[in-house]
């Protein structure tokens, strides 16, 4: 990235500012502005996430929130209430009382001297879901958003739960949640009150996953703040954003075909980053495209941002399977509007392990008997143990895995060598008739890359809950030996096929840890006569729509300077004892002990997440995710401990959850929590 130290405009910064909501609460904020903003008033853009500004997102919100102020506007950072140096407590996610929080704060940027009414939301992730759910609600002066990695359907395309089976990442984040919502106040920013709201932020915390489990089908509790209940509701324009290596690379197209404000879209190679820090890269000058975006919609300028294509995509090359890669070879894609008219579904039938092509030679004898031809699976526990994160961070290095090993438990379809390149722009799908010899039963698919060394790399995947297979966030138990149709959407994509490699389509009953197990383990018969897969193909021929030179070189301001005082530990490691069958998923991420020099806060923050299970006892799994959080300054020494650890039966899930915190070394405050809750039947 190239660090720009000459803007148009000079910024001051103010580190703590409060803005009171109507509750009395105050919320924190850092603000940058032009200094010539008091005189010549500037439109605001606010970011609004629980990742505390004062540190934990102090390096990465100094590269672009002054970067943007430097062209002329108002950018403010704000701790939701109860995090950071914000009053008050974090007690969920995306609550009514946040909404209101970041309209008032709109409203208060509103009427400050140095802005001139109009107002804007960004964010990535939290921010990005924050900035789309308050722009649903129409506050006024709000002219434009940017989001970045963020989704419209809460319940279907969240890190909770996916096709209606559970994640692994909805118990992760609840851990991570449990360790954020708990931390002190920086007693520079707030003074000796500190202590009072840290105890107050203790004494109110509980374990997010509980009540994540107690909505185990789509209700109002995740209707709320999703803006697939009403896409007309959004009334400014929005530019989005995200990643195929991200968990959220389904929204972005998704809203550009169904809400009527004007819109564009970009999809890099990227994992759960900004486009600027796109990592893997390439990285684009994502922060010029922003300016621009503001610019025209903040400012009225004329400039052309709405030229050219409605979403710009990364087509990316075949690569050897690996769980991290700094580039993904490939180009920028464009297409006028989504759905895309260059964009044609081809239906591939399945037969005799085989996906059929167009090309291929035409069935033997027999074929009516062939079409007749039934599969089963029953997966061993241990498919999945390679299938990376739901959500790829890159730390520690978190991307699927060669898919062989995967393959060996699961029912596989796969082309001939192909006779020439295959492009897909968008979500395959395929499609299943039937059978489950239980109620309650889920299958995944995945979709990869063969090379002709039979190396598989994984392009794309989809899961679904059989008993949600209506598609309406309901369980419905299946009929043992019934037939049933079904669809699997895959996740988005765009991915070379290149000539002599093959495709491969493989089907399991288990996807452990990224899914939560069903209840049992079941056996699905597949019928060859109603199964196929769909492929959105792009022609290679179709025009890339990319005039010029599509984006720039990486730009932000530099980060302030941070001292690593401890090594930082990444880990990714699963290990199979034969002796009693244990298999064991084993994640550490550990930033090691930090000191923002700019403020002497010393931060220390250590995850560990691990998942086990034993052979195919479906009753075995288990999940735990544990974080240190320490913050330090001289003669100020505070930490933080949460634990939180999920297993299940075939009737309900079992939490047992305990919270610490420590002053100084000594212990203040304790509390644990041993709750079932349900399973949903089936």
């Amino acid at each position: 990235m190239r660090h720009v130290d000459r803007l148009p405009y000079t910024v001051r910064r103010e580190d703590h500012v409060t803005i009171t909501m109507s509750d009395g609460i105050r919320l924190s904020a850092r603000i940058w502005r032009p200094t010539t903003a008091d005189r010549q008033p500037v439109p605001a853009i606010l970011e609004a996430v629980p990742y505390r500004k004062n540190d934990l997102t102090s390096t990465r919100d100094a590269i672009h929130h002054p970067y943007i102020a430097g062209h002329g506007y108002a950018c403010v950072r704000v701790d939701l209430r109860g995090t950071g140096e914000s009053e008050g407590v974090l007690l969920d996610e995306y609550l009514e009382r946040e909404q209101r929080d970041a309209e008032e704060v709109l409203a208060w940027l509103a009427a400050q001297p140095w802005c001139d009414g109009t107002t804007g939301m960004m964010g990535i992730s939290w921010g990005g879901f924050a900035a789309l759910q308050v722009a649903a609600r129409r506050p006024p002066g709000l002219a434009a958003i940017v989001i970045a990695s963020f989704t419209d359907d809460r319940y279907a395309d969240d890190m909770h739960y996916v096709g209606g089976a559970m994640l692994s990442d909805n118990l992760a984040e609840a851990g991570t949640m449990f360790a954020y919502s708990t931390c002190p106040p920086d007693p520079a920013a707030v003074g000796d009150r500190w202590r009072e709201m840290w105890l107050e932020r203790l004494d109110s915390a509980r374990p997010w996953v509980l009540e994540w489990l107690r909505h185990q089908e789509r209700d109002d509790y995740w209707r709320h703040a999703s803006l697939s209940e009403d896409y007309g509701a959004l009334g400014c324009p929005v530019l989005a954003s995200s990643g195929w290596a991200d968990g959220y690379s389904n929204a972005v197209t998704r809203l550009l075909s169904r809400v009527g404000v004007p819109r564009k879209g970009l999809i890099g190679p990227w994992s759960h980053k900004l486009p600027h820090l796109g990592e893997p890269g390439p990285a684009i000058g994502y922060l010029q495209e922003v300016v621009r975006w503001w610019d025209h919609w903040l400012k009225g300028i004329e400039n052309g941002v709405m030229e050219g294509p409605m979403i710009r995509a990364w087509m990316q090359e075949s690569v050897p399977p690996s769980t991290a890669y700094q580039e993904r070879p490939g180009r920028w894609v464009g297409e006028p509007g989504w759905p895309s008219p260059h964009i044609g579904e081809v239906a591939h039938p399945l037969r005799d392990h085989r996906i059929v092509c167009a090309d291929d030679d035409p069935p033997k004898a027999g074929g009516a008997e062939a079409a007749e031809r039934v599969h089963t699976i029953q997966s061993p526990l241990s498919v999945g143990q390679f299938a990376g994160k739901w959500a790829s961070y890159n730390a520690p290095p978190d991307l699927p895995y060669d898919q062989r090993e995967e393959d060996g438990g699961s029912l596989v379809f796969e082309t001939e060598p192909l006779a020439e390149r295959v492009e897909i722009l968008g979500a395959p799908a395929v499609d299943l008739l039937l059978s489950s010899s239980r109620e309650t039963a889920q299958v995944a698919v995945r979709l990869s890359d063969v090379a002709p060394d039979g190396s598989a790399t994984r392009v794309t995947y989809g899961v679904l809950n059989l008993a949600h297979r209506s598609g309406g966030g309901r369980s419905e138990p299946l009929e043992p030996g019934e037939k049933y149709r079904v669809r699997v959407p895959l996740n988005g994509v765009a991915q070379v096929f290149p000539a002599g490699h093959r495709i491969r389509l493989s089907l399991s009953t288990s996807y452990w840890p990224l899914v939560w197990p069903a209840a049992a383990p079941a056996c699905l018969s597949v019928h060859e006569s109603g199964s196929g897969l769909t492929l959105p193909v792009r022609p290679p021929e179709a025009p890339d729509g990319m005039p010029g030179v599509p984006f720039g070189e990486p730009e932000g301001c530099a980060p302030p300077e941070v001292t690593q005082l401890t090594e930082p530990e990444q880990a990714w490691t699963v290990s199979r004892n034969l002796v009693d069958y244990r298999s064991v998923l084993d994640i550490v991420k550990d930033r090691g002990l930090q000191r923002f020099e700019e403020n002497g806060i010393e931060v220390g923050l250590r995850a560990c997440e691990k998942y086990t299970s034993v052979a195919d006892d479906f009753g075995s799994v288990s999940g735990e995710s544990a974080w240190t959080m320490r913050f330090g300054r001289s003669g100020w020494d505070v930490r933080v401990e949460t634990r939180t650890t999920l297993t299940s039966d075939d009737t309900a899930f079992h939490v047992d959850a305990t919270l610490d915190g420590y002053e100084g070394g000594r212990r203040v405050f304790s509390r644990t929590w041993n709750e079932d809750v349900p399973r949903v039947a089936p």
